[in-house]
This record gives structure tokens, C-alpha cells and sequence, in this order.
């Protein structure tokens, strides 16, 4: 974890910050892994879903009448609150800075999950915990190689709770090799509250990387 981001959440669980990222079929899996989450989830979560713009108070207003944790828009600069459920707005660029603040601009295209799960592995290192949910296309497949090679842990909706149109971003991730468990939703938001609250389920619930999925940092040329 770079510069010691976060120390004071540190000490409350294994992980600093839960994100999940969602496209087709994205608001009714986020309804119903949020409303599995208990009121005392410790940890931050952020998620992102493709969308349009100036929607995200409407995504907040039905996501929290689903879940048990505070809902609220994502703001640039502002620190991740504990237990709180922090929304992407629609169209918009979410990254972590090295004391993990968010920063947001203008989406261009439709790799946010990318961006966000990247991020958060440069600045949370292992301490991050990621899903990848319903959706078509890609977005989210390269950012969880950054979260798995930083020491983070990543899982997956299984297509069986995706549909066939909502699987491709699911099954992309899968594909890297750097998803640790691919699960029905509703077991997936169970695994989420055990690996952040259930002590030592982090450690037990612990998948080796393949060589071949790992981020590899290229060595500095020798300059004689």
C-alpha cells in the first residue's frame, strides 16, 4: 500500500475499500447485493456502472432504499467514508490519488472499471477487494489484473445470475486469470461480508496468482 494510505482504516479489517463495477443489468445486482450487506459493513465501497450522465442521484435514491449502509454520490477530493456506499456518477472517470482521494472527470469511452480498480491498486495495494458484475463488453478485465497483481482480491458474478447478454464483462475478467470466485450474486455479496468482517477469512479465502496473469514492471535499462 503506497505511503501508508489510509492507516486509520487499517485497523478495522482486512481491505480499505471494496470496488465494483456493473454495466447491463447493473442496477438490479447492485439492489441485491447491496441489500445483502449489513449495516455494520465496515468498509468503503465504490461503485461504478455504465450509464448516462446527471443520473447518479437517481441511482442513489433507489439503491438506498435497498441497503442497510448510507448511499451517496462519489466527490472528487472528498475521503472515503467507512461504511458507506460511494456512487460513480454516470460518464464519469473515477481514480484513486496516492493518499487515496477520488478524482473525477469527464469519461471518454467505456473503461471506468479499468481506471477505478487500477487506481485503487496503486494506491491501496492489498487492501483492495474488487467485483466485476453484470455487463457487456470488457471494462474491468484490465484493471483486475492490477488489483490481483498488487496482492488484492477479485471476484465475479457466475453467468447463471448474469444472463447471457450480461456475462461478456464477467466472463472477460474470468478469462485473465485473476479472478479468485465466480459466484451467484447473492453468494457473492455473502463472500464480500465475510472476507471484509469474519476474521481470518481473508487469509483463508486466499487464491494463488498464475505466473501468467501477473502485471509484469519492466526492469530499469542499465546505464553502465
Amino acid at each position: 500500500m503506497s505511503g501508508g494510505v489510509h492507516s486509520e482504516q487499517s485497523s478495522r479489517g482486512p481491505f480499505d475499500v471494496v470496488c465494483l463495477a456493473a454495466s447491463l443489468g447493473g442496477v438490479q445486482a447492485y439492489g441485491k447485493l447491496l441489500a445483502r450487506l449489513p449495516a455494520a459493513f465496515p468498509a468503503p465501497v465504490v461503485l461504478v456502472q455504465h450509464r448516462p450522465a446527471d443520473t447518479e442521484e437517481r441511482l442513489v435514491a433507489v439503491l438506498e432504499r435497498r441497503c442497510a449502509l448510507p448511499v451517496v454520490p462519489l466527490v472528487s477530493g472528498r475521503p472515503l467514508r467507512p461504511g458507506t456506499v460511494h456512487v460513480v456518477p454516470g460518464r464519469t472517470r473515477a481514480v484513486f490519488d496516492d493518499r487515496g482521494r477520488p478524482s473525477l472527470r469527464q469519461a471518454e469511452g467505456h473503461r471506468m472499471a479499468d481506471e477505478l480498480f487500477a487506481s485503487a491498486a496503486r494506491a491501496f495495494g492489498p487492501r483492495v477487494l474488487a467485483a466485476v458484475l453484470t455487463g457487456r463488453l470488457d471494462d474491468g478485465a484490465k484493471g483486475v489484473r492490477n488489483v490481483k497483481g498488487a496482492g488484492g482480491r477479485v471476484l465475479a458474478q457466475d453467468e447463471a445470475t448474469c444472463g447471457e447478454l450480461g456475462f461478456q464483462m464477467p466472463s472477460a475478467a474470468i478469462a485473465t486469470g485473476c479472478v479468485d470466485f465466480v459466484l451467484p450474486l447473492e453468494v457473492l455479496a455473502d463472500a464480500l461480508t465475510a472476507l471484509v468482517m469474519v476474521p481470518g477469512a481473508a487469509g483463508m479465502m486466499r487464491v494463488a496468482l498464475p505466473p501468467w496473469a501477473r502485471v509484469v514492471t519492466p526492469r530499469p535499462a542499465y546505464a553502465g
